[in-house]
């Protein structure tokens, strides 16, 4: 008996419980993204106005990803129905490119070792990847790429540009030199074309350079038109006055070179050369640009400054907030499964200054073995993380009861149209709903759920043949594939333990 059959007699045109994965799961981003949800779900979204800071802990499985998924669609949802209050999304889900550019920055001995390279990272290479993200999305949209990078929420008003003041395009251009990070275009021409866009020109800048080049030709004019002496070259005074009058110049040069190489060498988690950082720095007007803030230390007292002027550009666009998806930060490579290093790379973000930032709401979905760390952390670490403070929510956890509506809810979204279908009649009459409630919340977990119901229904139609198909499933079978799968399971776990 086919598995396709026993679905399209039950009215279903696709399996519900095929996928386990929320990213590649065609009925979870279908059909139920907008419509099922965690019953914590109110907690973790909160008003998309005025975003604010969860921290949630779950199992895997749990919909620790599902629910980042339906943030960043609702938040779109409401970005497209908004034209001011909105909510700009940076999915901070994949650590391994700016993990890797760091550990590239430490000695051969750190680098071999994930743990010493975490312990390294520090909270101002969090607000830089994150500052990365963001701006390279804001860029992509100003520019008109035909792919930006970026949830689809960041959509700009048409009249975007017009909105921004001179000294806002002048913070742009600033966060772009520092932190546009494109994968498409070489990071000078794209900046280049970004001042273009924005008609930032600085005239004024452009003066120093014009008086060495008046300097020179006066010069030159004098010994080859005036003086027609070729020898006056082989004197010394000639060449001292250009040098002079290229000084100013020469002065700026070394001036912006020791800044961008401080840039470089501290922001350790996005490429970014000396030279061309550089010349991008001297294109801005010195009254513009002194006493700007810059990445060019170990702190983050220069990262806030540039949050804040990152969020001072999206108000103007129209974003009253900015919404940080933090979610896989268990699968990075230099993580490995390892909870001490997974630890070493969240830890640092557990600030209650930089969690409750006005206008920042970071969602943080961390997996559940990190909340036994929170529990034994000392007294230092809750006065400085106040996750009193921080809408915690210790455990994703899912009733039986709550199980059973997902999956029912997951069997209807499948249903043709016009013919409603249940998951009570997939099962035989002896499986009441309080057995299915039961055996679900010894489940825990949807994924768990998904495993297991798919595997009943494989196993039910291997039992039988097409030309006797049976169309419920009996209550042997129900509970001898619960005990095989509970076995296996806990196989999987003292495996999982040994390893």
């Amino acid at each position: 008996m086919k598995l396709h059959d026993l679905l399209t007699h039950h009215g279903m045109t696709a399996n519900p419980f095929a996928d386990e994965d929320a990213q590649t799961d065609p009925v979870f981003l279908g059909r139920c993204r907008t419509s099922t949800f965690h019953p914590n779900w109110d907690k973790v979204y909160g008003d998309p106005t005025s975003p604010a800071t969860s921290l949630v802990f779950g199992e895997k499985g749990a919909g620790k990803t599902a629910m980042r998924l339906q943030v960043a669609a609702q938040l779109t949802e409401h970005n497209r129905t908004h034209d001011e209050g909105r909510s700009f999304v940076i999915e901070y889900d994949d650590f391994n490119p700016f993990l890797d550019r760091f550990a590239d920055r430490l000695s051969g001995r750190k680098r071999r070792d994930p743990a010493k390279v975490l312990a390294e990272w520090k909270l101002w290479d969090h607000m830089d990847a994150i500052l990365s993200l963001g701006i390279t999305s804001l860029v992509d949209r100003l520019l008109g790429c035909a792919q930006p990078s970026g949830s689809e929420a960041n959509s700009l008003p048409s009249d975007a540009i017009k909105r921004l003041d001179r000294f806002q395009k002048r913070d742009l251009l600033l966060l772009a030199a520092c932190y546009d990070n494109s994968l498409t275009e070489v990071f000078q021409s794209r900046w280049y074309r970004l001042r273009r866009k924005l008609w930032y020109m600085p005239w004024r800048n452009w003066m120093t350079r014009g008086i060495g080049v008046v300097v020179k030709a006066a010069v030159v004019y004098y010994v080859l038109w005036w003086k027609k002496d070729w020898s006056i070259f082989l004197t010394v005074w000639p060449w001292l006055v250009m040098a002079l009058g290229w000084s100013p110049w020469m002065a700026q040069v070394w001036r912006w070179w020791t800044q961008a190489y401080g840039v470089s060498k501290n922001l350790r988690c996005v490429n970014r050369d000396v030279n061309p950082l550089r010349q991008v720095f001297m294109q801005f007007s010195a009254r513009d640009i002194n006493g700007q803030p810059l990445p060019n230390k170990k702190r983050t007292d220069d990262r806030y400054e540039l949050l804040y002027k990152f969020q001072g550009l999206l108000k103007a666009l129209g974003f009253s907030g900015v919404v940080v998806l933090v979610d896989r930060v268990d699968e990075p490579h230099l993580i490995n499964g390892s909870l001490e290093n997974m630890r070493g790379l969240v830890w640092s973000m557990l600030d209650n200054k930089f969690l409750k930032q006005p206008g920042l709401g970071l969602k943080l979905l961390l997996p559940a073995e990190l909340a036994e760390f929170v529990q034994n952390e000392n007294h230092d670490f809750y006065q400085r993380a106040r996750l009193d403070k921080q809408n915690m929510i210790p455990s994703l956890e899912w009733t039986g009861q709550s199980l059973y509506d997902l999956a029912n809810t997951r069997v209807a979204a499948c249903a043709e149209p016009d013919h409603p279908a249940r998951l009570r009649d997939l099962f035989e009459d002896s499986i009441d709903d309080t057995r299915l409630i039961e055996a679900f919340a010894s489940l825990r977990v949807p994924r768990q759920l998904f495993k297991f119901l798919y595997r009943v229904l494989v196993a039910h139609c291997q039992a039988h043949v097409d030309t006797q198909p049976s169309w419920e499933v009996d209550a042997a079978t129900f509970e001898s594939q619960l005990a095989l799968f509970r076995r296996d399971e806990q196989d999987m776990g003292v495996g999982h333990i040994a390893g």
